[in-house]
């Protein structure tokens, strides 16, 4: 996750060489039934589990029942899936801008959140503070976090938190990971570092997940989908304070 490299920091009027740990970033090709589906710029780790949860979260698969195999070599992800149709994605890469990989973005098709979860708004606030403390995100500043939670009673259980140098690579992991432990995504939520966009909306609706909180921004698009949806988008959570944007309902206090 971490890379050494040379440089030069200028400080009291000149330069000096010295060292500096960065966040590191590989390709990684996805083909499916042999097919090319997309090259994703990604942090290393968890890459089963970003194969995965892409394949879920862009409508690829509806579930683990129609993936038959994943198997990663080098930088190559070759899955063989039931019922794939090439040609479904129209987006052949994912760059580590946090441009996303959703292929389409169709209102119509957006999926209701059947889920009924509603949480305490304290678990919503250590749910976030619970996804910031990483060692990565603190020496590089250069990852994004995202957190997966079930919320119990009056807490939120942690199941996993995912750093990646894109946001949308973050969530699918997780969702990768609650998938291949068989979490109820109906009692669970996410919490994230950064802005929360209309493609997270879309990945949370088709997990059937209904509350994304974040210590940062949202935006007008993605606050219409999650109205539609039956999302709960929380914003700037920080300290004592945050912002509902849609559904409270689905926060208690």
């Amino acid at each position: 996750m971490l890379k050494e490299v040379n440089c030069l920091k200028f400080r009291e009027g000149e330069f000096v060489e010295t060292k500096h740990e960065v966040a590191e970033e590989v390709p990684l090709a996805i083909s499916v039934n042999g097919s090319h589906l997309v090259t994703a710029m990604l942090s290393p780790e968890l890459q089963r589990e970003f194969v995965i949860g892409h394949l879920f979260t862009e409508g690829i698969i509806k579930g683990l029942a129609e993936l038959e195999s994943v198997q990663i070599e080098g930088h190559h992800a070759s899955a063989l899936v039931a019922h794939f149709l090439p040609g479904v994605s129209g987006k052949k890469f994912i760059v580590s801008g946090c441009g996303g990989g959703t292929s389409f973005l169709d209102e119509s098709k957006l999926p209701p959140i059947t889920s009924r979860l509603n949480v305490d708004h304290d678990s919503v606030r250590a749910a976030v503070k619970a996804t910031l403390t990483s060692r990565v995100h603190q020496i590089t500043g250069g990852v994004h976090l995202v957190g997966l939670f079930v919320a119990e009673a009056h807490e939120a259980q942690p199941i996993c938190i995912a750093e990646d140098i894109g946001r949308h690579n973050a969530f699918d992991k997780v969702i990768g990971h609650g998938l291949l432990t068989d979490v109820p995504f109906e009692h669970a939520f996410v919490a994230c570092s950064g802005r929360i966009s209309s493609e997270l909306v879309l990945k949370c609706a088709r997990a059937n997940i209904s509350l994304i909180a974040s210590r940062g921004a949202t935006t007008s698009l993605a606050i219409t989908l999650a109205e539609k949806t039956g999302l709960c988008i929380t914003g700037f959570v920080r300290g004592e304070t945050m912002n509902v944007y849609t559904h409270a309902e689905r926060i208690r206090h």
